[in-house]
């Protein structure tokens, strides 16, 4: 917020006046001196805002290096979770993979002993007793 001085009546100053010739000020001799301290002021309001501005982007700093920090912890919890989903994702292949041996296990389990059956029940009628045929 840069405030503009009034022009210089008498000619820029770059230093206030010394010292009185008459004894007492005049009018221009004040308004030189006024006009000094007037572009003195809007040099430090000047300074002060380039400092304010300065300790505001400090702050934005320190904010984005939070939200690094906070988006590095959260990027380190998503790359866990993936490495849970990768290892459930191996054990329930695995234990798909057994279960399916496991069934055809018990089914040619079953046909063997359905097989089995079959046997015992053939060689019990070839031993059950027939009447002989008469000629």
């Amino acid at each position: 917020m840069s405030v503009p001085g009034p022009a210089s009546p008498v000619g820029a100053l770059t230093r206030p006046p010394d010292s009185l010739e008459a004894g007492e000020p005049t009018p221009e001799f004040i308004l030189a001196v006024c006009f000094y301290f007037r572009q003195n002021q809007v040099v430090l309001l000047d300074t002060l805002e380039q400092e304010i501005s300065k300790f505001k982007e400090c702050h934005s700093m320190l904010d984005i290096n939070a939200l690094f920090a906070e988006a590095k912890h959260y990027h380190a919890k998503l790359v866990n979770i993936r490495k849970e989903m990768l290892m459930l994702h191996e054990k329930t292949s695995k234990l798909k993979k057994r279960a399916l041996k496991l069934q055809q296990k018990r089914q040619k389990e079953e046909l063997e002993r359905e097989q089995q059956r079959e046997k015992e029940f053939e060689r019990e009628k070839q031993l059950t007793a027939r009447p002989a045929k008469r000629t």
